[in-house]
C-alpha cells in the first residue's frame, strides 16, 4: 500500500490506498483529535489534486521537531523515503537545518540508526538533486518558496532549466520523479498566490503536510494546538506582564503627533496632537486638529504653548512631522515635552532588573538568560558617522548607564562578569554605499534587506545559548518574523507601538518556546518557564490587544471569538454511560439545543437567557443527555467560555422616547408652571473669613507627591473566555525629578479662582504649604485651586439668595431633548402610564414609557411612583433642567404632583444617605442651593432616600 517504486530518474514514494479509505482514515483521525470532520479528501474546485492535511501547533510548541519527527515515523511504518520541506525565508530554512543538525544523533538514537540525509537546495550544486532522486536511504531536502516559485514555462528558476550535467533534464523532474512527500512550513506565507500553488503541485508530490500556529486555509485539519491548548497544558512559557501606569507630568508642555493625513477631500495635509489643558478638575490631555499656520496656544488656557505655531506639515510617507514657529519638530508616533523618555528608560530599568533576578536564580542550572527588545526606531539605540563609524543612540546609552547601576547592587553583584558594551547588541538591516555601513533601516521584518539580518540571528542561535557568551540583551526594531524565536528569551521589552495586527502575538511569540539548559535539554519547571514582558501599554490594552491578535490569528474571517461556544465544545466530556467521549454528531446535536433554548445565538455567543445561577435554573437537556451528572459537566464546560465581560457586553438596549400627550395633562402644566421659571443667585461674604478659611484647607490638603512612573508585575490568564489578568506578583514605583523653572503660580489661582492676588498672597502664606510648591508644581496649583475654591463655595452657598428672573422660564421642549438610548438593566418599564383625572379623562402621567434610574434606590421610587394611585404624574426631570449654583450646575432628580388632601407639587433628590458626613461635600452643596432655589419659587422641594420620604411633604 505505502512504500517505494524505481523509475528512470530515482526511486520513488508510493501510496496504494483508494482515496475512499484514505478519506475514511481521515474522519477517524479527526474524530479522535476532536476537530471538524472534512467533507472531502481533495477540495473540489482547489488549487491542488493531491491529499493535504494540516497541522496548527501553536508558535514554540515544537513545530519543526514534529515534522522531523513525522518523517522518520512514515519511513519507520511505510517506508516512505523522500521529503522535501517548503519554507518561506532563508530564517525559516536556516532554522529548520540547524534543528536537524542538533538532533542528528536524538534521531538516529529513537530510530535505530536510521541512515538519512539532509541538503539545503542550491541552484549552483544541482548534484545534490540527483543524489537525492537516486539515494535509497532516507532523504530530506530544505527548499526555499522562491528557489521554484516562478512559472516553469518561463523557466524563471534554474530548477526549471535544461541541464547538460543532468543528461539534459530539468532538476525539477528528478525532485517529481520521487512522489515527495511535502512538508510545508509556514503555509500562509508559502502558497499564497496562485503562481505559488502550481509552484507546490509541480513538485508532483505524494501528499502534503502542512504545519502552522496560523493557517489561512487549513486543509483537511487533522491536530489543533491552539494558543488556549497549548498555554493550558503548559507547553508554552506562561506570561507575566509589567505594565506601567499612564503617569503624564502636567508640568511639562507635552505636545505629541498622533495623526498626519488628508481628511475627506483636503489637499493640504493636516494633523491631530495631543497637548494639555488645565481644567477645574485638574490638567488633562486633550486632542486637537492642526491645519498650517495653527497657533496651539489658542487651543489651551496654558501660557506654556506661546510659540507653538505650524509652520510646516509633512505628510511624505516614511517622513511624517510637524514644525513649529519655535524650532521644535514632532515626528510621527513621537512626542516633545512629555515622559516617553522617562516611559522607556523606565521599562529598560524593569527588564534588566527582571534579567539580573532570573539570572541569578538560572545560574546553579546552566540556564542562560536572553533578554529581547524591540525599538521605535534603529536611530534611537545605533548611529553612524559619515565615515561609517558606528556610535550610540539614545536608547543604548540609558541600557549601559541602567545596567552599570543594577549589576553594582549588592544582591546582584558576580552575577554577570561583563561589562555592559559587551552583553549588548543589535540586529538591523544595514544602508551600504560602496561597502561602507552610512546607515539603518526602520524595517518591517519583510524586506530583502532583512534577510541577511535574520541569517545572522539564526547561525548565531548556538552561540547565544552558550553562558560564556556575553551578548544577553539583543535589540531590533522589527517584529521578527516566523522562524527568529530563541528558547531562552525570559524578556521581551516593547519600547515601540503595536501597530499592525497580530504585532503583540508575533513579538510574544518570540519568547514562547521552552527554555534549554547549557547541555541542550529542555527545563519543564514552571516556576523558570515565565516570560515577562514589559510593556509600553496599560495591561488592559495590552491584555484587549493580545485577545484581539489571537482571535484574528485562529480565524482571519472573524468566525472564531473568545466566550463563543463551538460546535464542538463537548466532544471532551463522557457519554451519560460514562463508557466513551461523545461523538461529533451528539456535541453539535447539543449545541443546537442550547440554540433552540435561547441560551446561546447560531454563532455561539451567550445570550441574556443564560443564567445558570439564577434559581431553578436549567439546561433542560434532551431525553438521552438528561443523565443529572451529565448535565452537570455540560454547564461545567459551557462556564469555561463564559466572557468575563459577559453581563455587560450582553445588555441590550432600548429607546427612551418622548410622549408629547403627556402635554395634555393639566396636572403636569400647573407643575410645570411651578418649577419651570429661571432664577438668579447673588452672595455676601467677608475676606478675612475666606483667607482664614481656605489657608485651614489648603493646610490640610493631602500631601503633594512628585510626578512618579508605578509598575506593576501581573500574570497572563489564557482560557477560552478570553485574556484576563492574574495574580499581581509585584509593584515597584519610579519618581521622576522636576528640574523644570517653577511658573506663576498667582496667575494660575487667580485665573481658576478669580480671587485677587493678594488675597491668595495672604492664603498660601497663611496655608505653610508653599515649601512643597517645588515638589510638583502643577499638583500643588491643582489642589491649592480645588481647596480655596471649596471654601469659597461653602462661604457662598451659606449666604446663597436666589430670585426668579422675570419672563425667563425652562421649555418643556427639554423633554424631548432628553430622549436617550440605555442599557436595559439601568431602566424600568413604566406599567400603569396612563391616569384618569376626577371627570373621568385619561391622561399620561409619565413623560416617557421607560424611565433611566442610576442605582436601585431610584429604581424602586420609580416602582413605587408608577404604582401609587395618588401619584397624578411623575417624571425624572430632563438633563437640560439645570440649576445655576457656585458650583456647577445642579439637575434634581424628580418632579411629582401628589393628590393627598388635596395637591402637592413635589421636587425631591433621592440619595442613599441623609447623613451629610457620609456624602460628598459637593452632593451637600448642590442640594442646598436646590433647596433656596425652589424656597424662592414657593415649591416643595427636600431630598429623601425612600419613597415614604419622597411622598411626604416638608415641614412648614
Amino acid at each position: 500500500m505505502l512504500g517505494t517504486e524505481h523509475s528512470e530518474l530515482g526511486i520513488g514514494n508510493v501510496l496504494a490506498l483508494a482515496p475512499e479509505q484514505l478519506l475514511a482514515n481521515l474522519h477517524a483521525v479527526q474524530s479522535r483529535n476532536a476537530v471538524p470532520k472534512s467533507r472531502a479528501l481533495v477540495e473540489e474546485g482547489g488549487p491542488y489534486e493531491f491529499p493535504n492535511f494540516s497541522v496548527e501547533m501553536e508558535t514554540g510548541t515544537g513545530k519543526t521537531y514534529v515534522y522531523l519527527r513525522t518523517v522518520f515515523e512514515l519511513n519507520r511504518l511505510y517506508g516512505l523515503r523522500k521529503f522535501v520541506v517548503v519554507v518561506p525565508s532563508v530564517a525559516i530554512r536556516e532554522g529548520v537545518t540547524t534543528s536537524i543538525k542538533l538532533m542528528r544523533d536524538h534521531f538516529r538514537g529513537l530510530y535505530d540508526n536510521a541512515a538519512f540525509d539532509s541538503f539545503v537546495y542550491n541552484s549552483k550544486d544541482l548534484s545534490r538533486v540527483r543524489q537525492f532522486a537516486v539515494n535509497n536511504e532516507i532523504q530530506i531536502m530544505v527548499i526555499n518558496i522562491q528557489a521554484f516559485a516562478k512559472d516553469a514555462e518561463k523557466a524563471g528558476n534554474v530548477i526549471h532549466q535544461e541541464q547538460d550535467r543532468m543528461s539534459g533534464r530539468k532538476p525539477i523532474d528528478f525532485v517529481r520523479a520521487t512522489n515527495p512527500v511535502v512538508i510545508i512550513d509556514e503555509p500562509q506565507s508559502v502558497d499564497t498566490t496562485p503562481k505559488s500553488q502550481r509552484a507546490i503541485a509541480n513538485l508532483n508530490p505524494l501528499f502534503c503536510l502542512r504545519y502552522s500556529a496560523t493557517h489561512v486555509h487549513p486543509y483537511n485539519l487533522i491536530y489543533q494546538l491552539d494558543p488556549i491548548r497549548a498555554y493550558d497544558l503548559k507547553l508554552v512559557k506562561q506570561i507575566e506582564v509589567v505594565d506601567a501606569s499612564p503617569t503624564q507630568d502636567f508640568n511639562r508642555t507635552m505636545v505629541r503627533l498622533d495623526w498626519i493625513g488628508y481628511p475627506g477631500r483636503a489637499k493640504t495635509p493636516q494633523a491631530k496632537v495631543t497637548i494639555f489643558e488645565d481644567t477645574p478638575n485638574g490638567p488633562r490631555e486633550k486632542q486637537v486638529a492642526l491645519k498650517h499656520g495653527a497657533d496651539l496656544s489658542h487651543f489651551t488656557n496654558r501660557p506654556d504653548y506661546d510659540g507653538y505655531q505650524v509652520t510646516n506639515v509633512s505628510a511624505e510617507p516614511g517622513n511624517e512631522y510637524v514644525e513649529f514657529g519655535n524650532g521644535q519638530i514632532v515626528e510621527l508616533s513621537a512626542e516633545t515635552g512629555g515622559m516617553a523618555d522617562e516611559r522607556m528608560k523606565n521599562q529598560i530599568r524593569q527588564t534588566v532588573e527582571e534579567h539580573f533576578a532570573k539570572e541569578k536564580r538560572f545560574k546553579e542550572r546552566g540556564i542562560k538568560v536572553l533578554s529581547l527588545f524591540f525599538l521605535d526606531q534603529v536611530a534611537s539605540y545605533r548611529l553612524y558617522d559619515d565615515d561609517g563609524n558606528r556610535g550610540n543612540g539614545k536608547v543604548a546609552d540609558w541600557f549601559e548607564e541602567i545596567y552599570a547601576e543594577v549589576s553594582a547592587k549588592s544582591i546582584y553583584r558576580g552575577v554577570l562578569p561583563y561589562s555592559a558594551d559587551q552583553v549588548h547588541d543589535g540586529y538591523f538591516s544595514a544602508d551600504r554605499k560602496k561597502g561602507k555601513v552610512v546607515g539603518l533601516l526602520d524595517t518591517s521584518g519583510s524586506t530583502a534587506k532583512d534577510d541577511e539580518t535574520y541569517e545572522l540571528i539564526m547561525k548565531d542561535k548556538e552561540r547565544l545559548l552558550d553562558p560564556e557568551e556575553p551578548l544577553r540583551f539583543i535589540f531590533s526594531h522589527s517584529a521578527l518574523k516566523e522562524g527568529w524565536d530563541n528558547p531562552n528569551v525570559f524578556q521581551i521589552c516593547t519600547l515601540r507601538e503595536m501597530g499592525t495586527e497580530n504585532e503583540r502575538r508575533q513579538t510574544l511569540g518570540r519568547g514562547l518556546r521552552l527554555p534549554v539548559n547549557k547541555d541542550g535539554d529542555r527545563i519543564f519547571d514552571e516556576q523558570v518557564n515565565r516570560l515577562t514582558v514589559i510593556a509600553n501599554e496599560t495591561f488592559q490594552d495590552y491584555a484587549k490587544g493580545l485577545q484581539s491578535d489571537i482571535e484574528k490569528a485562529i480565524d482571519p474571517d472573524g468566525n472564531f471569538r473568545f466566550g463563543r461556544v463551538p460546535k464542538l465544545a463537548f466532544t471532551p466530556l463522557l457519554n451519560p454511560e460514562g463508557t466513551a467521549q461523545i461523538t461529533q454528531e451528539q456535541s453539535e446535536a447539543l449545541w443546537k439545543h442550547l440554540i433552540s433554548k435561547g441560551f446561546i445565538d447560531k454563532n455561539g455567543d451567550f445570550q441574556e437567557a443564560f443564567k445558570p445561577s439564577a434559581e431553578g435554573f436549567s439546561l433542560d437537556l434532551p431525553d438521552e443527555f438528561a443523565e443529572a451528572e451529565f448535565g452537570k459537566s455540560v454547564l461545567s464546560r459551557l462556564n469555561r467560555f463564559v466572557p468575563r465581560d459577559f453581563a455587560k457586553d450582553a445588555r441590550k438596549r432600548e429607546a427612551v422616547k418622548y410622549n408629547k400627550r403627556v402635554e395634555l395633562n393639566p396636572e403636569f402644566q400647573e407643575l410645570w408652571k411651578r418649577i419651570s421659571l429661571k432664577t438668579r443667585y447673588s452672595v455676601e461674604f467677608k475676606t478675612d473669613e475666606l483667607v482664614t478659611r481656605a489657608a485651614a484647607k489648603v493646610k490640610e490638603m493631602p500631601e503633594i507627591k512628585a510626578v512618579r512612573i508605578e509598575t506593576t508585575k501581573r500574570a497572563v490568564e489564557l482560557t477560552e473566555s478570553g485574556v484576563g489578568g492574574g495574580r499581581v506578583t509585584s509593584n515597584r514605583m519610579y519618581v521622576v525629578e522636576n528640574s523644570l523653572p517653577l511658573p506663576d503660580i498667582l496667575a494660575f489661582l487667580q485665573r481658576e479662582t478669580e480671587l485677587t492676588r493678594g488675597t491668595l498672597v495672604r492664603i498660601l502664606k497663611d496655608s505653610g504649604r508653599l515649601k512643597d510648591f517645588g515638589t510638583n508644581p502643577q499638583a500643588f496649583m491643582t489642589e491649592c485651586a480645588k481647596h480655596v475654591n471649596r471654601a469659597l463655595h461653602e462661604l457662598i452657598v451659606s449666604g446663597i439668595k436666589y430670585e426668579p428672573i422675570a419672563g425667563q422660564a425652562y421649555e418643556m421642549r427639554l423633554f424631548e431633548e432628553s430622549e436617550i438610548e440605555e442599557y436595559l438593566d439601568r431602566l424600568y418599564a413604566v406599567q400603569e402610564s396612563n391616569g384618569t383625572l376626577e371627570d373621568g379623562t385619561e391622561v399620561v402621567r409619565t413623560p416617557y414609557d421607560w424611565i433611566a434610574y442610576e442605582s436601585d434606590g431610584e429604581r424602586k421610587v420609580a416602582e413605587r411612583l408608577d404604582g401609587d394611585p395618588r401619584v397624578k404624574f411623575f417624571c425624572k426631570l430632563p438633563r437640560g433642567f439645570k440649576i445655576p449654583t457656585p458650583v456647577g450646575n445642579y439637575n434634581p432628580d424628580w418632579a411629582i404632583v401628589l393628590e393627598d388632601d388635596g395637591k402637592l407639587y413635589l421636587v425631591r433628590e433621592t440619595k442613599s444617605t441623609l447623613d451629610r458626613d457620609e456624602r460628598r461635600g459637593s452632593e451637600n452643596r448642590k442640594v442646598d442651593c436646590g433647596k433656596a432655589h425652589f424656597r424662592a419659587l414657593g415649591v416643595d422641594f427636600k431630598d429623601a432616600t425612600t419613597i415614604h420620604e419622597v411622598l411626604e411633604p416638608n415641614s412648614p
